[in-house]
This record gives C-alpha cells, structure tokens and sequence, in this order.
C-alpha cells in the first residue's frame, strides 16, 4: 500500500516537471521512467560489484566500463546543475563520446526488457534547474524492495488526468483487479495482453500470484516461468511499451515479451495458439483500412472496426482451452451490422461464451462516457455455450461523475462471490429470477435473440402498482394552498402598514 510520504515525493516531482514547462502527462512520466531507469541501472551495477569484491571473481555484468563510470547516477547527480545537464546533453570525450542518455539506449538486452525498447526515445528535460531538482529528489525515494517500486510506479501512472491518442485510457486498478479475480490464474498460465498500454493487467495478474497461499514462488520452476515466460504483452505505441516495461521490472517481472507491433497487422500472425489466458481493454475507436488487417482476422469477422478485430485476433491468440476476460463498449453486446452480429454468433457457437458483466458508463471517466462490459469466454472450437451468466453492475465502489470519489457500497465483491457459485454449480444461484441483479440465459434463448448480448434485452422489470389522489383532491389542495398564500400576503401588508 502506497504511504503518504510517497505520494508527496510522487506529488512533489510532478509538480516540479509542471511547473519547469513539462504539462503532457504522458511525457512527465516518460521522463521520470527514464530517470528512474538510470538510478536502477547503478544499484544493480552496485550490486554486480558487490558480488564480485564479495566472491573474489570478475564481474558477471557490467553497465558501466570504466570509461563511463562519470555517467552513473551516484556520480552525476552530486554534480552542479549545468554539468549535469551537460552531460545530458553533450557528448563527452571523457566518457567515450556519450551522454548519460546515449549511453542508457546503448544498454541492450543486459539491461532488460526497458532498455530493449528505448530505440526512440527522447531526453525532454529543457533546463538545468528541472533536472538537478528531479534528480535530487527521486535520489531521496527509498526503494529498497520490490512493493514500493510498484506502488510509486501505480500512482505515477494513475495521475494520468487526460485521455491518450489513438483510444488510450487507463483501465482502472479495481477493475483489473476484479477481471484477474473472475479468471483466476493458474500457475501453468501464460499470460497476453494485445494492447497492454502501461501494462496493468500483467502487472496486476503477477501481484495476484505473490498473495497467494502457500506461495507459488517456492517453487523454483514456477520462478522461472513466471520471470521469463509467463507474460506477454502486445503495444504499437514506442512510449508507451517503455512505460510498460518499467511498470512490470518495477513490480518484479523482469523479462516479459512485450513486442512493439500493431496487433491487428501481420507482425502478430505467428503468434496464433500461444496463450492460454489472455486479460485485455482492447481500443474502442477508430477503424482501420482493410489492407492493414492480417488476413485471417478478416476470415473470422469481415469489419473495419478495431473493437470486433480485437475479439478476433484474441480468440487466434488463444490456445484451445485458453480463457479470457475482456472489456468491449457495449456496441459490440447489441450492434445490428453483420460484422457484430456474425462475431456473437462466432462466440456462442464455436466457442463457450460463460458471462457478461454491464458496467455503469461511468467507470472510465474522466477518460470517457462509454458504456461497457465485461466478456468472459473459452476458446474451444467446438461450441460449449450452455447457460450464459448475465449481471448488472450498478457500482464499482466509486461515484459516476468525473470526480469519482470512493464510496461505501461496491458490487465487485458479490460479483465475485456469486460467479465462484456459478463456477461450482449452485443450483440456487443458476436459477435466480430475471429481475434479480444476476441471472443466467440459456444459449438458445440467446440464438433466438439474433445472439444479442445486451443485459437489457433478457432482463425483467417489476412493476409496482401506484395509486395517485384523483385530479379533483389535487385541485382541492392547490386552492387551499392559494388560500393559505393569500393569507399569508395578507397579513404581511398589515405589519408593513
């Protein structure tokens, strides 16, 4: 859990990058993940020598050669303003002609999955003052262990305040919290997001398995599958697959697969039955040219628009047997075009379609207004629908305006306890009434139905007989209320006059 005095430091930066002409959110935090990414690489270089002094050997790993040990984090930042900045920006003869920020996208694969990525990237700090006073200040963080890395990385990326390009928002943590529940991954799991963004559904997927008891990681097997092949992640946005690398490093994933493609394109074709979980808030908007497409997704549904492919391309992901939990805009449960109605028919009738959650259309502002829901399906191939889980969120435990301030009552714990009866067969939960919040739909009901998804068109509304005083009493009660205003007005002009 985040303190309060790290969420002052986080608070304190951010206004720092404000208030030194840095406004784009997306870039203070591309920013602050590169200065991160530099202290980082001088504690493991620290560490690696402390090894090798500790042992006797030469060092295993090393950031820093000895021409380039003035451009360390323990070094520059003991500096006065302009040097550092110089040696930000200045190639330095000294140190083998680099920059500090040269010299950090020349790491490569020995410095993880972030420096694979940094191909791109752009130093942006525009004055000495800001980045001897960023510096000095992240040098103040403690970040001894593994949950406060994570936790000040979250609440970086939650003061994301503003909408990004291309249908980028943030899912909200409870949300994805609530969908990593409802699937609940197994240890054999390999995991997918094909538009990961910040990468916090793989994040969140990782966090669920360090609560688990007994814990999985004393298995030395499951330690290495969970470092290096459990998680995978799919962003055609350069910035944006940076930020996710730090995001899952900062909460102990080192070597994730992230790939900078655009998941609808050919790059993904030869990632067909790979997974068998995939977690995903794909993009809502937008349609594409059909020769941007990867054929085979237009095999399946013939669309330009990036919603319906994303089902497509998850259900080409999966594996057979692979679940998934994914977010769609409710256009996708009711839409009348072929395309949407050809994809419904696709998931109840090839595949096993097992819930759809509504959500209130408040749950993504500020970012947007849209409607939602949650599907949760398995890919078989061979059918498998049988009774369809319907529930009606009303609350996510947070009001749904563009404040979105906490509130007492939420929804998400009775979803959770009433799919877990589901999932066990409990008779008195399967056949709940249409009028309840939860209730489930037989397949052929929903054929029937031209496959509409919509929690709407299956549920039933009880209707209370209301009795209203006849037009004559009402009347009556008006003129005895202008009665007793005359009055009123009456009296008042004695006691003025």
């Amino acid at each position: 859990m985040i303190t309060g005095e790290l969420k002052s430091q986080v608070d304190r930066i951010w206004e720092a990058f404000w208030t030194g002409g840095i406004s784009n959110p997306l870039t203070v935090i591309e920013q602050f993940t590169y200065l991160l990414f530099l202290r980082r690489l001088d504690d493991l270089q620290a560490l690696e020598e402390k090894k090798a002094s500790l042992a006797g050997i030469p060092m295993q790993r090393s950031f820093y050669p000895a021409a380039q040990q003035g451009l360390r984090w323990s070094q520059f930042r003991n500096l006065d303003p302009e040097a550092m900045y110089r040696l930000f920006t200045q190639p330095q003869p000294a140190h083998g002609g680099l920059t500090v920020f040269e010299h950090m996208k020349q790491i490569g694969a020995q410095g993880g999955v972030f420096a694979e990525h940094m191909k791109g990237a752009t130093f942006m700090i525009p004055t000495p003052r800001l980045l001897d006073q960023v510096v000095q200040m992240i040098s103040r963080i403690s970040m001894d262990d593994r949950d406060t890395k994570g936790d000040l990385y979250e609440y970086l990326l939650s003061k994301i305040a503003s909408a990004g390009t291309n249908g980028q928002f943030r899912t909200p943590r409870h949300i994805i919290r609530l969908m990593v529940a409802l699937v609940q991954p197994t240890v054999h799991d390999t995991l997918c997001d094909p538009a990961c963004g910040t990468a916090g559904f793989l994040v969140e997927a990782g966090e669920y398995f360090r609560h688990q008891e007994p814990s999985p990681f004393l298995d030395p097997a499951f330690r290495e599958h969970f470092s290096s092949r459990m998680f995978s992640g799919i962003e055609f946005d350069p910035g944006m697959i940076r930020i996710a690398a730090m995001n899952l490093q900062l909460h102990g994933i080192e070597t994730p697969a992230l790939s900078s493609a655009d998941a609808l394109s050919e790059a993904s074709a030869a990632l067909r039955d790979r997974y068998s979980l995939i977690l995903a808030n794909p993009p809502f908007k937008g349609s594409l040219d059909f020769d941007a497409v990867e054929k085979s997704l237009l095999q399946t549904v013939h669309t330009k628009k990036t919603e319906l492919l994303f089902i497509a391309l998850i259900l080409r992901l999966l594996r057979t047997g692979g679940r998934a939990a994914v977010i769609v805009p409710d256009g996708v449960l009711f839409g009348s075009s072929s395309a949407h109605r050809s994809l419904r028919e696709t998931l109840v009738e090839r595949h096993r379609l097992q819930a759809v959650i509504s959500m209130p259309s408040g749950v993504f502002k500020p970012y947007a207004g849209v409607s939602t829901a949650i599907l949760l399906f398995t890919k078989t191939g061979t059918g498998g629908t049988g009774d369809v889980w319907f529930y009606d969120m009303q609350s996510d435990g947070y009001s749904l305006d563009d404040k979105r301030n906490e509130l007492a009552t939420s929804d998400l714990g009775d979803i959770r306890a009433r799919w877990a009866r589901v999932q066990a067969g409990d008779a008195e939960e399967l056949a709940r009434p249409r009028t309840a919040q939860s209730f489930c739909v037989p397949k052929a009901e929903i054929a029937a139905n031209g496959y509409d998804l919509s929690l709407n068109r299956y549920k039933q509304i009880e209707h209370t007989e209301q009795h209203w005083p006849a037009p004559q009493e009402i009347l009556a009660e008006i003129r005895a209320l202008d009665a007793q205003r005359a009055e009123i007005l009456l009296d008042l002009e004695k006691l003025l006059g």
